[in-house]
């Protein structure tokens, strides 16, 4: 199997990336969030995690090795294929779908498109004592971590483009303007204006 590919970025599109590896052009299927640290003509390196079907080998492309690690390991779910899988690390990060697990936070996991309530009771049920406990705690104040708005602002940033690590950095930003009663969208232009002045 192809554990990582190095080379020049020959090309982007809205789902891969093209990498030049000794005169080969390999298409990555990549997030949005790992696309947005892509620069045409530089030198990438991604984990890769290799699907082969019988009409198909596909290469799928990671931010970093939890990334990869975490889609690998969702798939031993039942229901849940590479799509499923490479949807659920675009919208949460490997911590945040570890806490989701832990917490049995139904809604947390229904936000991935193609997961609905029973689905994400089957996730839980099967990978709670194989995903392991987050590496980080949260990033922010008790009460702030798992306030519905962090999840909605992450997920129109990451929608958008950015990485989830600078994402999150916004939420950071922007979390002492939440107040009691959180405008979402008020919030997620105040985040993307700190991301554009960083």
């Amino acid at each position: 199997m192809i554990a990582f590919v190095r080379g020049r970025v020959a090309g982007l599109t809205l789902s891969s990336a093209v990498l030049e590896v000794g005169g080969v052009g390999l298409e990555v299927m990549c997030t949005p969030g790992t696309l947005a640290d892509l620069r045409t003509g530089q030198e990438a390196t991604l984990p890769t995690s290799m699907v082969v079907r019988e009409d198909s080998l596909t290469l799928f492309g990671f931010a970093d090795e939890d990334e990869k690690q975490t889609f690998e390991l969702v798939q031993t779910a039942s229901g849940v294929g590479p799509k499923l899988a490479q949807a659920m690390v675009a919208c949460l990060s490997p911590d945040d779908l570890r806490r989701a697990v832990a917490a049995d936070d139904l809604t947390t996991l229904t936000r991935v498109p193609g997961i609905g309530r029973k689905g994400a009771q089957r996730i839980i049920l099967e990978l709670k004592d194989r995903l392991g406990a987050p590496a980080a705690g949260p990033s922010t104040s008790p009460g702030q971590a798992d306030a519905p708005w962090r999840g909605q602002v992450h997920q129109g940033l990451v929608g958008l483009g950015w990485s989830t690590k600078d994402a999150d950095q916004a939420l950071d930003a922007v979390a002492p303007e939440a107040g009691e009663t959180p405008d979402v969208a008020a919030l997620l232009r105040a985040a993307l204006r700190t991301l554009s002045r960083a």
